[in-house]
């Protein structure tokens, strides 16, 4: 009977590593340098995500999109915080082993998110590594040498008694990518507006303004029904802004409200960054009534953002990112299903998620010339969280001509197909069609996943031919990339939530469903090709492509159609 339940026990506490898809740090394709072990007395958060059964999480899905349909009689009726947990329902007994766990090995807290699908632990290092079976270093940035994380030098595990209720750890094996705190230098193109150059700054001249932005979308003169729908964007350790610039900035382009930015995190001490600064100007140019909340998050983990605005009521109802890694560089199989279970909860809650392609083409940040295990060639490198296909991805373009008229998908705009999703219901008509199309001219195969989910689904412009204008603490300068794309699309439709919330009408939520059906709302775009100078990419075609999605916005169109859009009496 002794050696039975010893044996029982041996079980109990044999080891289960995770993450086991990812390599924990690959010097060749990371701007991260690893250095000394990191201080065993040095305290770290940890996001633990719990298991929940399957069943639940196909009910959280079923939800999800029926509430997003505008053709779903369920429409427009977004869950509570509490809702969501009562459709979660994670066992009471497995959350309590779970925590009850860590803070028998060493944990200071142990903090239950209101979901009851995830725990943020505070301990320190040694706990940690003690824990999880693991080393912890310090992590130096190769540009930015004054940004440090702590992750991982190795993979970590977990007793398996434990490991069969816990998803993953995170942010052990994550490593972010950050932007450049000091602008490109880009060479201006001979582009002249139709409009005068409004802002009052010669440095504009040529480059994409707050009245150039206004003229290609048609979009409306600010009103006072802006103001009840609010927006978001999202920002990460090292990325604040200085109000000072800001407000220069609004003054100069006539951009009213640009002191009024409620601030969720603490910036004390965060320098002013070129991306916080190009969300803020340009989300406020082309809606500056809607009320803005820059959230912080200090972590570096996109996980625990979510983590926070699902646990809020209140959160607002846009949230713009600008963030992303390749799909399988740090991306391990068991982070991308925890991203897509917040980013369900999220949307099912009435909150729409809007994130950047990216700034590689096909390419990704590892390169075209990097090719994956079990390919012949090289391969294109998709981006997530770009390619859920629970998020809408906004692309990059540039105006074809040197004026406000046609554009033409940016060489270097992410897009392509996942390597990990299927093709979602909602995009499978619009996919199937321009794979049948002559003048897609589609790259190889081999480089290429022809039965994954399509990115982006619409765009705006970001290109390197037409750069934003914006002030920065260094002055002003002209930057490019989708990061400027996708906060101008998170203001274009923050104003069209106003519109419905002023019509008595509920927020939009997830957005797909209502874009993949009204694709005639969007100016196609059917010129370029994002090849990223590979050579190899995909073409912007009539309709719905790798390159642009549906095209870029048309607020007159995009209107009539979003108040079209109704609630639904609930079936019985």
């Amino acid at each position: 009977m002794l050696w039975l339940l010893g044996v029982v026990a041996a079980v109990a506490f044999e080891p289960v590593q995770f993450e086991t898809s990812i390599k924990p740090h690959n010097p060749a394709h990371s701007s991260w340098v690893q250095h000394a072990r990191a201080d065993s007395d040095r305290v770290l958060q940890l996001n633990v995500a719990i298991r929940v059964d399957t069943h639940r999480l196909s009910e959280l899905e079923r939800v999800f999109f029926e509430v997003s349909d505008p053709d779903h009689a369920n429409y427009g009726q977004h869950l509570t915080v509490d809702e969501v947990t009562e459709l979660l329902t994670v066992p009471e007994d497995r959350t309590t082993r779970v925590r009850d766990f860590f803070l028998n090995s060493g944990a200071t807290s142990a903090e239950m998110h209101p979901n009851r699908d995830s725990i943020t632990v505070q301990m320190p290092v040694s706990a940690v590594e003690a824990t999880l079976d693991t080393e912890i270093h310090e992590f130096r940035h190769s540009e930015q040498t004054g940004v440090s994380v702590w992750r991982a030098s190795r993979h970590y595990s977990l007793p398996k008694n434990i490991a069969e209720d816990v998803v993953m750890v995170g942010e052990l094996l994550q490593f972010p990518r950050l932007r450049s705190r000091t602008p490109p230098n880009l060479q201006v193109s001979e582009f002249k507006s139709a409009l005068k150059n409004e802002c009052n700054v010669d440095t504009c001249d040529g480059k994409v303004t707050p009245s150039v932005l206004a003229a290609r979308y048609k979009l409306p003169e600010p009103t006072e029904t802006d103001k009840k729908a609010d927006m978001a964007i999202g920002e990460f350790q090292g990325q604040g802004y200085d109000k000072e610039v800001v407000e220069a900035f609004g003054k100069a382009c006539n951009v009213p409200g640009m002191a009024d930015i409620k601030v969720d995190g603490d910036l004390s001490g965060v320098a002013d960054g070129i991306e916080c600064e190009l969300d803020i100007q340009y989300i406020k140019a082309v809606n500056p009534n809607a009320p803005l909340t820059l959230k912080y998050n200090d972590e570096y983990s996109v996980l625990d953002y979510f983590k926070e605005i699902t646990a809020k009521e209140d959160t607002p109802k846009i949230h713009s990112m600008s963030y992303g890694n390749d799909e399988n560089q740090q991306s391990s199989t068991q982070y991308i299903l925890t991203a897509n279970t917040a980013f369900q909860k999220v949307g099912a809650r009435g909150i729409s998620i809007i994130f950047a392609s990216g700034d590689q083409g096909v390419c990704g940040r590892e390169g075209c010339d990097s090719p994956l295990p079990g390919y012949p060639d090289t391969n294109f490198k998709p981006d997530f969280p770009g390619d859920s296909p629970y998020i809408t991805v906004v692309g990059g373009t540039d105006f074809l001509g040197d004026d406000i008229g046609d554009e033409q998908a940016w060489s270097s705009s992410g897009g392509g197909f996942s390597n990990v999703f299927p093709i979602p219901d909602y995009q499978k008509d619009a996919v199937a069609a321009y794979k049948a199309r002559k003048d897609a001219n589609l790259p190889p195969q081999a480089m290429w996943n022809n039965t994954g989910r399509g990115y982006p689904d619409i765009a705006a412009l970001g290109g390197e031919k037409n750069p934003y204008c914006i002030n920065t603490g260094d002055g002003w300068t002209g930057v490019s990339g989708t990061s400027a794309s996708a906060p101008v699309v998170a203001g274009i439709f923050a104003r069209l939530n106003a519109l419905r919330i002023d019509a008595g009408k509920p927020v939009m939520g997830f957005l797909n469903p209502f874009i993949y059906k009204n694709p005639t709302v969007f100016n196609d775009v059917k010129h370029g090709l994002n090849d990223f100078g590979s050579g190899n990419g995909f073409t912007a075609t009539a309709g719905w492509d790798a390159a642009t999605g549906f095209g870029t916005p048309d607020f007159e169109a995009l209107s009539k159609a979003v108040m079209a859009a109704t609630t639904k009496e609930i079936l019985v």
